[in-house]
């Protein structure tokens, strides 16, 4: 398997020599002081969610309005269940045990709804995972055990073995055979600890059948397609888009599965195909290294040459599974979208410097990439961006209520909408934390999150 040297890579893609973005130049508070800032402004947030929409999903800040993410009419508390890791190695333990003392009164996945698997898994399986390890408290094993339990017929009623997108909590029926990988490749983390927990094979297995569906539909260049009819067992269309969405988090775990549970299947799939991305996908304008959407078969270029916001975290995965070069340069082409807009809009035209998509829906992967760089390489540089992300975040997003999200980031003043994403709670304010924190809870040098941020490894006591 390949492992580029920085020489070799730029050699290879034709590149002009890459040189950091973005680090700041004037003076910083110390650590400690940012610490203090992020918790503060994470509790600003918090304290918006618990005046307007304490139990529910999710806020509407402005509003001051509830709002419901996985069933229209049902919220299981999925805010509550997001923070809970955030909370404790924050410290913030009075507001832990609320959210503890709310799910022993209401947790309860016995309802009659269709639930996206991939959603419930990565944000509530997690979740209760997680607080389980925060806090000792049983019946989040339990309740986390539970509702793997009734989403596993999206696995177990396939034809073949990938997971449909949809489970009905109570009926048991499933739906939606047209899936994408993330959603098919985004549970390893999650089951794995389960079969780990209970002793019961059924839930890492499940995961392990999904992947080899897909490996097994891979092209002759060890290259994936990007949408899949888990009936037929084909790809929909040819294109690859990785390391973009809806494919993202498939890498990801496959790095995880090796990493938090030793899987070396999962490790030789995953440098299989990463080697093959590097080989064929890397492309550089005007000195930024970006991926481009290419046909699966043959690895030609398609004339597509937009990106997500999600594509961000790739900088941080494919740095600590080896790749560092490439990885960091890919982190200094995203800053280089936050050097100009402050905030990394949705979508973007890398070709064409253009926005394709204004809004800033809260997305975390630029600031989780700042995360693991600064723990792989202990360079400031990702300390000094991300600083800088989260001065734009406190100046655009805040408001009287807690934090917001931005229909467009180009206008200035940035414009505002109406919804804070649960996400948030696990996710942004957590990468910013720890960075500067030195939390006694958390293990910096033996840690994994999975891809909603939720430490399934490294807290301590």
């Amino acid at each position: 398997m390949t492992r580029w040297s920085r020489s070799a890579f730029l050699a290879a893609t034709g590149a002009a020599a890459l040189t950091p973005r973005g680090v700041l130049a004037q003076q910083w508070p110390s650590s400690k002081a940012i610490a203090k800032q992020v918790r503060d402004e994470f509790l600003h947030a918090w304290n918006g969610y618990k005046r307007f929409a304490w139990g529910y999903d999710e806020v509407l800040p402005i509003s001051g309005k509830p709002k419901d993410f996985f069933v229209q009419g049902h919220s299981f508390g999925l805010s509550v269940i997001e923070a809970m890791d955030t909370l404790y190695v924050m410290g913030l333990d009075d507001e832990l045990q609320a959210c503890v003392a709310w799910l022993k009164a209401h947790l309860d996945f016995d309802v009659d709804g269709n639930v996206q698997m991939f959603e419930a898994v990565i944000r509530m399986v997690a979740g209760l995972l997680t607080g389980y390890y925060a806090t000792g408290e049983r019946f989040l094993l339990d309740g986390a055990k539970d509702l793997a339990d009734r989403l596993l017929v999206c696995f177990t009623k396939s034809p073949s073995g990938a997971p449909y997108r949809y489970a009905n909590l109570k009926t048991g029926a499933v739906s939606d055979p047209k899936s994408n990988l993330a959603e098919i490749g985004s549970n390893i983390l999650e089951f794995g600890d389960l079969s780990r927990l209970t002793g019961d094979a059924k839930y890492v297995n499940a995961s392990m059948k999904a992947y080899e569906t897909v490996m097994a539909k891979r092209s002759d260049i060890d290259l994936l397609g990007a949408d899949f009819d888990i009936e037929k067992g084909e790809f929909i269309g040819t294109d690859d888009v990785a390391p973009d969405e809806p494919v993202d988090s498939f890498y990801e775990y496959l790095w995880g599965g090796w990493q938090m549970l030793g899987n070396a299947q999962a490790r030789d799939w995953y440098f299989l195909l990463t080697d093959a991305i590097v080989k064929y996908k890397p492309q550089q304008i005007a000195g930024n290294l970006w991926f481009r959407t290419v046909d699966y078969r043959t690895g030609k270029p398609t004339a597509d040459t937009t990106s997500s916001e999600l594509a961000a975290f790739y900088a941080e995965l494919i740095a600590k599974s080896g790749y560092r070069q490439i990885g960091e340069a890919f982190y200094d082409s995203w800053t280089s979208i936050l050097d100009k807009y402050q905030l990394i809009p949705e979508v973007i035209d890398y070709a064409a410097g253009s926005v394709v998509d204004p809004k800033y829906w809260m997305r975390p992967e630029y600031p989780n990439s700042s995360f693991d760089l600064w723990f792989l390489t202990h360079d400031q540089k990702y300390r000094s961006t991300a600083y800088r992300y989260f001065e734009a975040l406190r100046t655009y997003c805040r408001m009287a209520n807690g934090y917001t999200v931005l229909t467009d980031v180009r206008t200035r003043p940035m414009t505002q909408g109406d919804y804070f994403p649960a996400y948030a709670f696990s996710e942004n304010f957590k990468y910013l934390y720890l960075m500067f924190a030195d939390s006694p809870r958390f293990d910096g040098a033996r840690y994994y999150l999975n891809t909603e941020g939720k430490i399934l490894r490294g807290m301590k006591a």
